[in-house]
């Protein structure tokens, strides 16, 4: 991690409430820099925690794998969702046990799932029957769970197609498992990232509860089911408070699955969003034409440097400058690579400053997850996305 900022500079997003904007406020960033404020992970966690009661969170390392997050989180009990070989010996190198971690990506590398089983970790997701063969090659004897796919989503990242598999080919599985000597304990699902309301899994829940009977009616001894994550972050609509949201979706998990032994939650966006800031800057403000009704903002930092989640316009990042006091008007937000792709913000144009000039700072809210791990090593020579956890 390295870190280019400079104290004792003046800055006008002072918040007396927060210790994260009032670090920022007093630094100066040369290149787009995230500030990650570790308590407010550990906020974050306590208040999820109230919510999902007797399920286990194992924390969706992708999210955003700063060391010092998986350090806090391990102090605070917490388990992990590893997708890799790196973030499993990340946690591991953390003091998280082998037992509260869970190989949960269904497209792993043999010698990975080798290399696992001689760590110790014990379960593991699949979707389909070559998984489940070299699971049972590389790692015999584990449990693992079947993940569903999602075929309707109301969130608003959806996750469908790449992920899970059919009821038919779930049951299937099951068999296979234990055909090949493998422990099928039980499901897992992804309702789709950032789904704003607790109510938004319900048809899903309703269609996996059956899926559940049926295998237990087969003579499967399911005990497991995970959740996934899904958990949303603030970006300007309004979202559930976290306890409150996370208590209403267990409690309709709890209705609709009996003899389950163990409930799994993996939250990533709902754990760090909102524990991180972007500070980036203008680079250039310009029009394409004397009557564009729109002007063009070119911002340091764009889909190429840790803004990824922009594809589509499917998460609208908040956005604050010193200006925002002047009149408003409507923009066009662009990254600052030389590829046409880098545009952010067009479809929906942002409402910025009419005031704003290069040079000027911008604050890019609630960006604690999904950019520092989707920055570009050095695209156009541009050096990846810096981070500093205070």
């Amino acid at each position: 991690m390295t870190m280019h900022f400079s104290p004792d500079v003046a800055s006008p997003f002072i918040d007396s409430q927060s210790r994260l904007d009032a670090f920022v406020a007093n630094q100066a960033f040369d290149r787009p820099t995230l500030v990650i404020d570790l308590d407010r992970v550990a906020t974050q966690y306590r208040a999820l925690k109230a919510g999902l009661g007797r399920a286990d969170i194992h924390y969706a390392v992708k999210a955003n794998p700063a060391r010092q997050i998986i350090g806090r989180l391990v102090d605070l009990g917490a388990h992990f969702d590893a997708a890799s070989r790196a973030e499993i010996a990340l946690c591991l190198d953390e003091g998280a046990e082998p037992s509260e971690i869970s190989f949960g990506n269904t497209i792993k590398r043999a010698s990975d799932i080798a290399w696992a089983y001689d760590q110790g970790i014990r379960l593991f997701a699949a979707d389909a029957e070559q998984e489940l063969e070299k699971i049972a090659a590389h790692a015999p004897g584990s449990s693992v769970y079947i993940r569903l796919i999602v075929a309707h989503s109301e969130a608003d990242w959806p996750l469908s197609r790449k992920f899970g598999c059919d009821r038919e080919m779930a049951l299937t599985l099951l068999d296979r498992a234990k055909a090949l000597g493998l422990h099928p304990v039980g499901f897992s699902f992804h309702v789709g990232s950032q789904t704003r309301q607790a109510a938004m899994w319900a048809p899903t829940l309703d269609i996996f509860a059956d899926i559940w009977s049926e295998a237990r009616a087969a003579g499967h001894d399911l005990t497991l089911l995970n959740i996934g994550g899904g958990f949303p972050a603030f970006y300007g609509e309004e979202i559930e408070a976290p306890t409150a949201y996370a208590a209403a979706v267990i409690e309709m998990v709890e209705a609709r699955f009996p003899n389950l032994d163990k409930i799994m939650a993996e939250p990533g966006r709902g754990m760090v969003a909102e524990s991180g800031v972007i500070v980036a800057e203008v680079l250039l403000v310009s029009r394409k034409s004397a009557d564009d009704m729109h002007r063009w903002v070119y911002l340091d930092i764009g889909r190429f440097s840790g803004l990824a989640e922009t594809e589509g316009e499917a998460i609208r990042y908040q956005l604050q400058t010193a200006r925002d006091a002047d009149p408003m008007g409507p923009c066009v937000v662009a990254g600052p690579s030389c590829d046409s792709a880098d545009v952010l913000y067009e479809k929906r144009p942002m409402s910025l400053p009419v005031t704003l000039q290069a040079g000027d700072r911008v604050l890019i809210r609630n960006t604690g997850a999904y950019t520092s791990t989707y920055s570009s090593v050095c695209f156009n020579g541009f050096p990846p996305l810096d981070v500093v956890v205070i």
